[in-house]
């Protein structure tokens, strides 16, 4: 029996995460059937218009290593940028995103996450804010790569996102296969340790704020650096990209109207959908203490109830 080739390509684009785009057509039709059975040709691969598994790993694979050669271009607002998911493009509304095959991008290393090229779409529900412990993005990106292990986005001293895997891949960062395979994460540059001031002060041109009177496992905290607002600004930004991208609830752990201060019995079972601290998922971590995840989502969602009026 003949193969209804374009509710094939529909089927098959529903379960991969494709689109007719990826071949330079609009539509699911026979135009697209022809499209593919070119690009198949020149692939040197069994041209029959089909984009079944071997197919999609081929062009998604191409399209990874220069995927900034596909972003969205016109009809975006000039603080529009994207971030990738699968081999498609989440609009953010921050100006400052790098993705990991642009001349200034960071990226894992091969070998330091699950690699689903050319799987099922993955779907993550929760996301994990880190904070670095180093002095920029570029130290954190060669710490991570020394180390064997990886994440999906830093965000640098000046509030620059950088996109270092596609959010398909399952990037260890979490410390937990079960957490890894469920959820997305940054590291926020903050090397944390007060004696780093000076360095800010001359190498970014100002101090960080310091945050005192901070606890985290029940625990008080001596001073330490904090965040920068526009680090925290893009912060948001990126949550709100997880929301609208991949449907993670803006929402963290709250015990009554306070954000849990430490391990959530609800987020470490990985049973939470939306946004966490590392400290959330293990007693053994504790970044991001003193960002007040509540409050910052609180302000993200007042700002889109205005935007929506």
């Amino acid at each position: 029996m003949a193969i209804d080739k374009v509710f094939y390509n529909q089927s098959s684009a529903s379960n991969l995460g494709w689109g007719p785009p990826w071949f330079g057509e609009k539509y699911f039709d026979d135009d697209l059937v022809k499209a593919i059975r070119k690009w198949q040709k020149e692939h040197g691969i069994l041209a029959d218009g089909l984009c079944g598994p071997g197919t999609y790993r081929r062009i998604w694979t191409e399209r990874q290593a220069d995927i900034d050669d596909y972003k969205p271009f016109g009809g975006q607002s000039k603080e529009t940028s994207h971030i990738v998911h699968n081999g498609n493009f989440i609009p953010i509304n921050w100006p400052k995103v790098v993705l990991w095959s642009e001349l200034d991008g960071l990226k894992a290393n091969h070998g330091t996450y699950y690699d689903y090229s050319g799987k099922a779409d993955r779907k993550p529900t929760f996301f994990v804010n880190h904070w670095d412990v180093c002095l920029s993005s570029a130290s954190c990106e060669r710490v991570l790569n020394n180390r064997g292990i990886s994440v999906h986005f830093c965000i640098d001293n000046d509030g620059t996102i950088y996109q270092l895997l596609d959010t398909q891949h399952g990037a260890w960062h979490a410390g937990g296969g079960k957490w890894n395979h469920s959820s997305v994460g940054v590291e926020i540059s903050n090397a944390y340790s007060l004696k780093y001031q000076d360095w800010y002060v001359k190498n970014v041109g100002s101090e960080r704020p310091i945050w005192e009177g901070k606890t985290v496992h029940g625990k008080s905290m001596k001073p330490f650096l904090g965040f920068y607002d526009v680090q925290m600004e893009a912060a948001r930004a990126l949550w709100q990209a997880m929301n609208t991208g991949l449907g993670m609830p803006l929402e963290c752990p709250m015990d009554g109207d306070k954000m849990i201060e430490g391990v959530s019995r609800e987020v470490s079972s990985n049973k939470f959908k939306g946004i966490v601290h590392h400290y959330h998922l293990t007693a053994r971590k504790i970044d991001c203490a003193g960002f007040d995840l509540n409050n910052h989502l609180e302000l993200l969602k007042s700002e889109l109830g205005s935007c929506s009026l």
